[in-house]
């Protein structure tokens, strides 16, 4: 398949060097300059302008930050190819495809990453194993378009989730944005704080990890996703509050359930794969598989079927 890759950041580059594994022919811009020569140094066809890069593509990949995605899907209005993101945030994207008349789109959003940025960083290995969402909008999402990206994307080793717009932004904003925020917040607690710096050791390093991504990234992905982030917000906050109230009153009696409680959600995350299984590759059976937490490992060479795993449920002990 010839497919052009639009930005060259860490996602976008390992994508560009996953697919060029996987036997494809790829093509790649940047706007940088310096990232286009970086690219071009290392070996790889980049092109000067989206419209050079995309001109004989039959997949374009779209990895640039959100705020960028509205001029550059105004460019491929009319674009005959499958097209295809991976930003974090997935309603917006969406829109911005509807606006301007992008026939063939499927919203994506590989759950991959590290805290360093930009060509240098990228990997092709970066998706092996993670967690790569393909929307699937009923009536809206060709099936067959959904079905080429999910035989492209677990090919490369993802596990391909399918799931609608809206529940991903709300799920990401409970797993990723928030996280990040509250990584920021409790990072700051090293502010004219040496002691504390000094001390900081396992819980401090795990739990700050990701507030050493770029400010810029963050904001624009919760931005883009504002209405779901500050509603996980307000029950994040509105748990540490109960926490706040029982250290206040009877920490034995009233924290130690809600402490147990996430201790033992945590002790059985990730689930356990279960067995693999044929599923239909229908909407509403694709659907549901991603509302239950389960993913596609293949799609099968006719389009009919795909191999699909649910985690099991019955792991924690009451």
């Amino acid at each position: 398949m010839d497919v052009a890759v639009i930005g060259l950041g860490l996602i976008g580059g390992s994508l560009l060097q996953a697919l060029a594994a996987a036997g494809h022919r790829v093509i790649g811009y940047d706007a940088d300059p310096a990232t286009r020569d970086l690219a071009a140094g290392a070996g790889w066809t980049v092109r000067g302008s989206v419209a050079e890069a995309v001109a004989d593509a039959e997949l374009v990949a779209l990895a640039v930050p959100l705020p960028v995605l509205p001029e550059l899907i105004a460019q491929l209005a009319g674009h005959d190819g499958l097209v295809t993101d991976v930003t974090s945030v997935k309603g917006p994207v969406r829109d911005l495809a509807a606006k301007h008349g992008l026939r063939r789109f499927v919203g994506g959003h590989p759950m991959a990453g590290k805290e360093t940025s930009g060509f240098a960083a990228a990997e092709p290995g970066l998706f092996e194993g993670c967690a790569w969402v393909l929307c699937l909008e009923p009536h809206e999402t060709d099936l067959g378009d959904w079905l080429t990206l999910a035989a492209l994307f677990t090919a490369m080793g993802a596990r391909v989730v399918p799931v609608a717009a809206a529940e991903h932004d709300r799920a990401v904003a409970q797993i990723s944005h928030v996280p990040h925020l509250f990584a920021s917040a409790l990072a700051r607690q090293l502010d004219g704080n040496p002691l504390a710096g000094t001390l900081a050791a396992g819980s401090f390093r795990d739990g700050t990890r990701v507030a050493a991504t770029r400010a810029e990234l963050v904001v624009a992905m919760c931005g883009g996703n504002a209405t779901a982030v500050r509603e996980v917000l307000r029950g994040l906050l509105d748990g540490l509050e109960r926490m706040d109230a029982a250290l206040a009153t009877d920490p034995v009696r009233f924290l130690t359930p809600l402490v147990a409680h996430g201790g033992e959600l945590r002790r059985h995350w990730p689930a356990r794969s279960g067995a693999a299984e044929q599923l239909p590759a229908e909407v509403d059976a694709l659907l549901d598989l991603g509302r239950s937490g389960g993913w596609v490992t293949a799609v099968a060479e006719d389009r009919r079927t795909v191999v699909s795993m649910r985690p099991e449920t019955d792991r924690i002990e009451h």
